[in-house]
Order: structure tokens, then C-alpha cells, then sequence
């Protein structure tokens, strides 16, 4: 607890006032099943000022990386699934922040509603919102997703709803407070019921962290990371961020993960890379 709750403090201050990617992989199996369209938008951008905080050693001392920071909409024919909320709204339209212990700073251009139009959708639109995890720059816009049912596990739901959090970090709570709709998940969990869409419980970097598989016809079985990678040398080697929850459970995770993705034959795509951001494609490409 006391681990995961580093991150809170980032989340609670702001709120109150070698680097190649090794992952080469086979061409993609195809997929067979209904045609699901996976939408990707940016939410925001998170300066790592302090890169330190994404090992359990010295290995990245004294260097800085900038994070991409984005949110994705999933279309299937029998509804639709935001996964994950970038960071809080509030920045739109404002000057760069810069946490008081300096290690971070954000920024967001843009809402998630202004965004969505380049779909031809609303956030009343979204049926499903799913986060990987809670904190505070996976969750930013989720309450102007309101009306959708939120997907998540039960030990997630647990600790951002519990009373020390609602009273030490109560933004982070107050991010996903409007969220009534709430169906609690206990492990993996199929969406739309044909494997297109399925929710993988990896827990380790929050109680109740998760991941996303996607079964897509143009680019294949495709895995979104959420926070158990951050960097492509984390996935390389194995490396712990200090803030997360639990060392051997993510460990597990990763373990996990990979056999899946070996299994799936998947793309793998760290959501926080901007190499790996830029490279998915975005709404225009869609629409042409």
C-alpha cells in the first residue's frame, strides 16, 4: 500500500494547487471473427524529469524521457470500449505543471469530447470505459465518461474506493468518482464474448492493473501494456518502477504476460512509448 501510494502523492500535489525496440516479431496471424476498430488519441504528455523513479536500482540516474500519455477507443459491432482516460482535463488550454518534488511535469492539449468528434462520437457514445489502472494519468477525463459501465477488478475497485484513499489522496478517488456503473471484474475477462476484446488481469504496478488484447483484422492480435512497461529496456530486462505496488506480483505479471503474447504471436505496444504512440494509427487515418 504504502508503495502504490507514491504515485498518489504525484496525483494529490498536482491536483491542490539500447532504447531500441527488440520487440520483432513474426507476421501476424490473421483474425478471424467480427472486424473491431481500434481508435488511438492523446492524452496528454508526461515529462519524466527524473527517470530514476523507473527502476528499482541506479540504472537511470540522472537521465529524463518524455511519455506519451494516451487513451484509446475500441469499436465493435456490439458496442464500445474506451481503455484508459490520459491525463486530467483541468490542463487543457494551461501552462506545463511541475509536481513540487520536480519530477514530473504534465500537460494536455486537448478533451476527450473535442477528440472524439473526429469520429463522429460523444462520451455518452462509450458503453465500456476500462482503465489499466487508477492513477492519476490513466484516469483524467473518466468522469465525463459517466454513463458507460466501468470494467474493473474488484482489487482496483477495493483500494481506490477505500477510506485511506478517499481521505489522504482524495483527487485520485475523485478522478473516477462519477463512475456508478460498475462492474467488478476476478481476472480475465471477455467483452464482447468472442475473444476479439479481452481484458488481462496483471496486477503488480497497482492491486487490480491490467492490460488489453485486441483482435484486429488489419494489424492483427495486438496487446495495449497499460503500466506494466514503461520503457523498452523495462521490458528487456525486467525492471520494477519504485512506486509499484508489489515487486514479485508485477514480476509475475511480466511472465505471464509474455507467454501470452508468444502464445497470441501479438504485437506488443508500450502505451507510454512515443515510439510506439506515434507508429498506431490515429482518427484522421481512419476516415479517409
Amino acid at each position: 500500500m504504502k508503495k502504490i501510494l507514491l504515485i498518489g502523492v504525484f496525483a494529490f500535489t498536482f491536483f491542490s494547487c539500447k532504447e531500441t525496440k527488440k520487440d520483432v516479431k513474426k507476421e501476424a496471424v490473421e483474425v478471424v471473427g467480427p472486424e473491431v476498430k481500434l481508435y488511438t488519441f492523446s492524452g496528454g504528455t508526461v515529462m519524466v524529469n527524473n527517470l530514476e523513479l523507473f527502476s528499482q536500482d541506479t540504472t537511470y540516474h540522472g537521465r529524463t524521457k518524455e511519455f506519451a500519455d494516451p487513451f484509446y477507443v475500441i469499436v465493435h459491432p456490439k458496442g464500445t470500449l474506451m481503455w484508459d482516460a490520459g491525463l486530467p482535463e483541468m490542463l487543457v488550454g494551461q501552462p506545463e505543471f511541475t509536481d513540487p518534488s520536480g519530477a514530473f511535469t504534465v500537460s494536455r492539449k486537448d478533451s476527450v469530447a473535442n477528440q472524439l468528434q473526429k469520429i463522429g462520437m460523444a462520451p455518452e457514445d462509450i458503453e465500456y470505459i476500462a482503465l489499466s489502472h487508477t492513477h492519476f494519468d490513466h484516469s483524467g477525463h473518466a468522469n465525463a465518461i459517466k454513463n458507460a459501465t466501468w470494467l474493473v477488478q474488484e482489487s482496483e475497485y477495493d483500494f481506490i474506493t477505500s477510506e485511506e484513499v478517499q481521505k489522504n489522496n482524495a483527487d485520485i478517488y475523485g478522478a473516477i468518482k462519477e463512475l456508478t456503473r460498475v462492474q467488478k471484474l476476478k481476472g480475465d475477462f471477455d467483452v464482447f464474448g468472442d475473444g476479439t476484446v479481452v481484458i488481462k488481469s496483471m496486477p503488480g504496478h497497482t492491486p487490480g492493473h491490467q492490460v488489453l488484447y485486441l483482435g484486429l483484422k488489419e494489424n492483427g492480435p495486438t496487446l495495449l501494456t497499460g503500466d506494466l512497461y514503461h520503457l523498452y529496456e523495462n521490458r528487456e530486462h525486467k525492471r520494477v518502477p519504485i512506486f509499484n505496488y508489489d515487486v514479485d506480483q508485477t514480476l509475475a505479471s511480466m511472465k505471464s504476460f509474455e507467454a501470452f503474447a508468444k502464445e497470441k504471436n501479438a504485437k506488443v505496444y508500450l502505451q507510454h512509448q512515443k515510439e510506439d504512440f506515434n507508429k498506431m494509427p490515429k482518427a484522421p487515418e481512419y476516415l479517409k
